[in-house]
């Protein structure tokens, strides 16, 4: 029987070529109609709609094996197998958008249309994990089976938008209009500082999907917190540096910690949480020597607020300082003087 060859038109279809090579006769190609599937291991599938005659051996359903990742100009492809490579090119390509992305999944839309011309459009929903790679540029863990994960890098610099949160935004033209259009996708979260040279974005305290990023700590202020990241982007000579402030407030809290209250939008309020040694620094101001909120451990930042901010539970701790007792508190629910 002579082998079939498979590749992808301009508009997401299956397209049968007879001849054998890519590439051949207009007569020996035909676009089969149908639309792309992902299952629960995030493996692709055709599913053609209706065969073209009775007499041809054409299957209901291709099923694709191999390797995710996301192009430059943010079009998911599939790199095949060496098994799958026999009917079909080492690359197959899905022109779309990322319409969506949450704390563990990633929704890129297809647009296809029929040979009648009816043009419609489907999501493809991969499932993973989100990180940051050793550039600081962000990624999509694709989880395959047998432990399998595939990476999607975002090639390009991320920023922090309105509400603290990070925004990733990308340009390149539509299908059908050929314009250029930005499309923009808002991770929500919430940030952690782990020390002086990390700082990380969380999306989901349940989850693996955080975004830890190599950092440099600028300066702890009484209604601030600024560090810088550098992202090292695709086709850029020196990594893009991003200034991050966190506007907030400093509470001290017996059962909980030193905080930093950070507001995401719609009242919706996250802190960062410390531990601390702390001393008089003179009459004015309190020094903390800040420790993580996970295993107390130096952080290396040192830390000045004013005595007038420290009410509450503030306020016995400067009493205890007073008399000449050392004091630490402890990220979780308990203080030592």
């Amino acid at each position: 029987m002579q082998k079939v060859y498979y590749e992808i038109d301009p508009y997401n279809r299956l397209v049968l070529n007879d001849a054998g090579e890519k590439g051949d006769l207009e007569e020996f190609r035909r676009v089969l109609d149908g639309r792309f599937k992902v299952d629960g291991n995030n493996n692709l599938s055709y599913h053609i709609k209706s065969p073209l005659s009775e007499d041809e051996e054409i299957p209901h359903q291709v099923k694709l094996d191999g390797n995710w990742s996301l192009t430059g100009n943010h079009k998911l492809r599939l790199t095949l197998d060496k098994e799958g490579r026999e009917t079909f090119g080492d690359q197959l390509t899905l022109s779309g958008e990322i319409l969506d992305v949450d704390k563990n999944s990633l929704a890129f839309s297809v647009t296809t249309r029929t040979g009648a011309g009816i043009q419609t459009t489907y999501i493809l929903d991969l499932q993973g994990s989100w990180k940051a790679d050793e550039s600081n540029r962000l990624s999509f863990s694709v989880r395959r089976e047998r432990g399998i994960y595939d990476i999607l890098t975002f090639s390009g610099a991320w920023e922090m938008g309105e509400n603290h949160q990070i925004v990733y935004r990308y340009e390149k033209a539509a299908l059908i209009r050929k314009e250029k259009e930005v499309h923009t996708l808002t991770f929500k979260g919430y940030w952690d500082i782990k020390d002086k040279t990390r700082v990380s974005y969380i999306l989901d305290a349940d989850s693996a999907s955080a975004f830890d990023f190599t950092a440099s700590v600028g300066a702890l202020e009484e209604d601030r917190i600024k560090f810088e990241v550098g992202i090292s982007a695709e086709r850029r000579g020196m990594p893009v540096k991003r200034a991050i402030v966190l506007f907030g407030r400093w509470t001290l809290k017996k059962d909980t910690g030193l905080l930093f209250e950070v507001e995401y939008g719609d009242k919706d309020t996250c802190a960062i949480i410390f531990g601390a040694d702390i001393a008089l620094s003179d009459k004015d101001t309190v020094s903390f020597k800040l420790k993580s909120s996970t295993d107390n451990k130096d952080t290396g930042i040192t830390l000045e607020l004013s005595r007038k901010i420290l009410k509450g539970d503030g306020e016995l701790f400067l009493r205890a300082l007073a008399s000449g007792n050392e004091l630490a508190v402890y990220a979780g629910g308990a203080w030592n003087w």
